[in-house]
């Protein structure tokens, strides 16, 4: 079974898990002693009292303040999930896992394998510990794909869980309780949809750690980068289409669109990177190119910083990812100013064979027009470049001052210097070349560069969350096939009739598989007298559980009994009276509770493990059934996939 890392181990990242639930766990208490106290100020009219519980009130509402202040700090240690490179990388905002309470299901799930399937619970109690233990294991999951598996593995088994346990009516009766990824706050429902949503937030926030941790100097690190950053978009953007009325804020739309933003412009930034890599140096296409996208970059920065900066956004999100998105977004507009000089300056003019290209890739590479001579006069006089090239390298140093003005705001990011050695280096760099360039004879005045036109080779995908790579066996497939026994049906106690075959056979006829069904039954044959219904499954032959039997196999069976005839059990379901009555969907769709949208999530894998959720096979052709004759018994076909006994 699958591992869970060691909680304990004393890495860096275990001691930040550690501090948080820590901190999670004083949240936890300042909120309760909060609910009393308001509690206690609503009710009392006694005004020595008010006094003291307003005194009280401010107390706490401070205390969770700093509490609130050190987990952002804890949210902010970007660099415990940077890799250990020599390389200087500028850092990426990696989420925290939510944390969650133990669980106990062990009373709640054999008290429903009782009372609702009518089984010996205690025989269950394996399964149920096994489960348990799956959800120890993924609250700790490792950072690599084992970890990413893990998740995946217990996300299908709530699916599973759902459709056995979770009836459209009730609830188990059972709180999950987790904990808000960025404020700490804990949250608790009812509902297996908040913890199937929590779940799904845990495998994008893994994601965004184990792309925050690859070494991008090289191809493979950066591709790997934007692999993880993908998944990360694809499961909050999965979270926000699938499931709704969140109880914690991490999981909101609106938290969740900016996380989806986010996770894009990370994207987009390791592609500029990539682009980096890939360029030949003294090529004026590839230095376009590359101011383009680092325009790019800087246009969808601008974006998340609009999203995190809206009014439900901004109180919540860390106030040290606000200013970095800032700062990244001033950076990159300075990098797409300094490429487009380095184009202008530092690559050779363009002979008569390139003009045509490059007159093309140029004309659509600023916002508006540079003003000056004609593009083809541009292109082919050095000083022109020069000029342009100044005018763009004076908007870089502005916007390069920016950055570092804004990132020296905040305390958190002050701290960082890796980011610090970044955005100094691009600056000096920018006003090396400036000095370069710069002629004492210069009397004109420099004018004001356009912006740069955002373009990308490699546009960011938002990948969904693949559910079926990870296979994963129904742990309480004992219980019977799923089309019939599932939380939302009923049925009848199960019967058991003693049958002997007459001269015509035992007069039903049979169809489909797992379990059968009596399709048809003849009046005044033996079945009938019986007390065989036609609608009823059979589920034992002789004492031989045959819920998952195929067609064949009980076939086998009944042609097995001699003289002394048949013990059949079988079970009828409330509301159907014959099998049009039985609901043909597939079974497995969730319960709609509290804070499903839609059943999307579940009806797309309800047959993700086909074995444990077919259809009813009898509502499509059963292949088995026409070979299921044998001789001594006269058969009559009664349709083209039943047969008569």
């Amino acid at each position: 079974s699958q591992q869970g890392s060691d909680p304990f181990a004393q890495t860096q990242r275990s001691k930040l898990q550690h501090r948080r639930a820590r901190i999670n766990q004083q949240i936890n208490k300042e909120m309760r002693m909060r609910a009393g106290a308001e509690n206690l100020f609503r009710a009392t009219s006694n005004h020595k009292v008010k006094e003291t519980v307003a005194l009280e009130l401010s107390y706490v509402n401070s205390n969770l303040q700093l509490l609130k202040e050190e987990l952002e700090e804890l949210n902010s240690s970007m660099d415990v999930y940077q890799n250990d490179s020599e390389s200087i990388s500028v850092p990426m905002i990696p989420l925290g896992l939510k944390e969650t309470k133990e669980l106990d299901l062990l009373v709640p799930l054999k008290d429903f394998i009782s009372e609702h399937y009518g089984e010996e619970s205690v025989l269950f109690e394996k399964e149920i510990k096994e489960f348990m233990e799956l959800r120890q294991a993924m609250r700790t999951p490792s950072r690599n794909e084992a970890g990413l598996e893990l998740l995946m593995e217990y996300y299908n088994q709530l699916h599973f869980l759902d459709s056995r346990f979770f009836p459209p009516t009730k609830t188990l009766g059972v709180f999950f309780h987790w904990y808000d990824s960025l404020t700490g706050v804990p949250s608790h429902q009812r509902a297996l949809a908040f913890e199937k949503g929590s779940v799904l937030f845990n495998l994008g926030a893994l994601h965004t750690q184990i792309g925050a941790r690859q070494d991008r100097a090289a191809l493979p690190g950066l591709n790997q980068a934007i692999d993880a950053f993908q998944q990360a978009a694809g499961a909050f953007n999965y979270l926000k289409e699938n499931f709704s009325n969140a109880p914690s804020l991490d999981m909101s739309a609106a938290s969740l669109n900016m996380l989806v933003r986010l996770m894009v412009a990370q994207v987009q930034e390791c592609v500029f990177e990539k682009m980096t890599l890939l360029c030949s140096q003294n090529d004026f296409l590839a230095r376009l190119q590359l101011a383009q996208e680092a325009a790019k970059v800087e246009d969808v920065y601008s974006l998340v910083h609009q999203t995190m900066t809206q009014p439900h956004v901004k109180d919540y999100v860390p106030f040290s990812w606000i200013t970095m998105v800032h700062v990244k977004s001033e950076h990159f507009k300075a990098l797409s100013h300094y490429f487009a000089a380095i184009a202008l300056c530092d690559c050779p003019v363009a002979s008569e064979s390139e003009l045509p290209e490059q007159e093309k890739a140029f004309l659509q590479f600023h916002v508006t027009m540079p003003e000056g001579p004609s593009l083809r006069v541009l292109l082919q006089d050095p000083e022109e470049r020069r000029k342009l090239g100044k005018a763009h390298l004076k908007k870089a140093i502005m916007k390069h001052e920016e950055a570092m003005r804004i990132h020296g705001l905040c305390k958190i990011l002050r701290k960082m210097d890796i980011l610090q050695e970044v955005l100094s280096f691009a600056h000096k760099r920018s006003l090396s070349k400036y000095s370069e360039i710069d002629h004492e004879e210069d009397f004109f005045e420099t004018g004001e560069a356009p912006d740069i036109h955002p373009k990308t080779q490699q546009k960011p995908e938002i990948k969904p969350p693949n559910f079926s790579q990870v296979k994963v066996t129904d742990l309480f497939h004992r219980l019977g096939p799923l089309s019939i026994f599932s939380a939302k049906n009923k049925w009848y106690p199960a019967r058991r009739v003693h049958l002997r075959r007459g001269e015509n056979g035992f007069g039903f006829t049979l169809r489909g598989d797992s379990p059968v069904l009596i399709a048809g039954v003849i009046p005044g044959g033996c079945a009938a007298e019986a007390g065989l219904k036609e609608g009823d499954y059979i589920i034992s032959v002789n004492s031989k559980d045959c819920r998952w039997s195929k067609h064949a196999e009980v076939v086998q069976l009944l042609k097995s009994t001699g003289e002394e005839g048949v013990e059949i059990g079988v079970i009828t379901l409330q509301g159907s009276e014959g099998p049009k009555a039985v609901d043909k969907k597939a079974v497995g769709m969730s319960s709609g509770s509290g804070m499903l949208k839609s059943n999307k999530e579940n009806s797309r894998k309800s047959l993700m493990n086909s074995k444990s959720s077919t259809l009813l096979v009898w509502s499509k052709k059963s292949k088995r059934s026409k070979k299921s004759t044998y001789s001594g018994v006269p058969f009559t076909a009664v349709g083209d996939n039943e047969a008569m006994y």
